[in-house]
């Protein structure tokens, strides 16, 4: 099995309290595929500018991450600049330097076009679309956005939302994006659009998977030292769509599953400034903070059917 990631590749500026690093590589699709590739092959969408560190793509080759989609493209590579407050969750963006990624247009090599599970990272949903058009097969999709594409590209984003099978956004967003003022009733909602799990992201509460008659909820698996928050969500989609790409035809208990790897795995990522942590965890790391997970006993409310029954 394989799973194609298609976004950001980026060299970001991060202060938090706990230090800061210039020029560290981030962007959804590192995260993502240097997670994923833990359990699965992936195959990498992205483009990079002639700075980017050669070393690093080494790196993702070396971790079995296909780069034959990751373009180097004249000019500088895609820059954030962000500084944390003390409690970690607050935050403010000193720059966003496009530079590259403003122009990324999404070519997928044609032995991506079959890959069996597609994860498009938060890029514009026309973009997204775009790659849901080259394929050649049906994937199982997972779709990550945020409120800026709810606010400026609503439309093109249900578009996407329709062809997917898995929607990852907070809760505020999909409040914001269904104008419901209850997490379950717009999580439900966005399911009747087309996808058969939502997994409603609640920072510090954790996280719930939503399907047609059940909401999971998951709390966070707690780390030995919070360094840098950065690219958290995009390590916990990597962990849960490349667990899923382990199951072939993944079944509901393989979408629980799936949740609890994705949270572990993130609770790795933010011990370390860029993917760090990720690397050098091990796979006796993953499993013992996974075994320790696992005690914390998930919630499972039933849904009331459609006629309130």
């Amino acid at each position: 099995m394989t799973c194609l990631v298609v976004g950001s590749v980026a060299l970001d500026n991060i202060c938090t309290p706990e230090g800061s690093r210039e020029n560290a590589v981030g962007g959804s699709a590192s995260y993502f595929s240097l997670t994923a590739s833990r359990f699965t092959d992936v195959n990498m969408v992205a483009v990079v500018g002639e700075d980017f560190p050669c070393e690093t793509i080494e790196l993702f080759r070396e971790c079995g991450i296909n780069t034959d989609g990751l373009h180097i493209a004249t000019g500088k590579t895609f820059s954030w600049g962000g500084r944390y407050h003390s409690n970690m969750k607050e935050r403010d963006t000193l720059y966003t330097h496009l530079n590259v990624f403003e122009t990324f247009d999404p070519v997928l090599p044609k032995k991506y076009r079959r890959s069996d599970f597609v994860f498009l990272g938060n890029i514009h949903p026309s973009l997204q679309l775009k790659v849901l058009d080259q394929m050649d097969c049906k994937a199982v999709v997972g779709l990550d956005s945020m409120n800026l594409w709810i606010d400026r590209a609503k439309d093109k984003l249900m578009e996407v939302i329709c062809r997917v099978d898995i929607l990852m956004i907070n809760d505020e967003e999909i409040l914001q994006l269904t104008g419901c003022s209850d997490l379950t009733e717009g999580a439900r909602l966005l399911m009747e659009e087309g996808p058969e799990y939502i997994v409603a992201k609640k920072g510090k509460y954790g996280a719930e998977l939503h399907c047609c008659d059940n909401t999971f909820h998951f709390k966070i698996c707690p780390e030995n030292r919070l360094v840098d928050p950065t690219g958290a969500g995009d390590t916990f989609a990597g962990g849960f769509m490349g667990y899923l790409s382990q199951c072939g035809k993944p079944e509901r208990k393989d979408y629980i599953n799936a949740m609890k790897y994705g949270t572990v795995m993130a609770s790795f990522a933010v011990e370390s400034f860029s993917f760090d942590r990720i690397v050098e965890a091990g796979e006796n790391d993953i499993f013992r903070r996974l075994e320790n997970f696992e005690k914390n006993e998930c919630q499972t409310i039933q849904l009331p059917s459609q006629d309130g029954r």
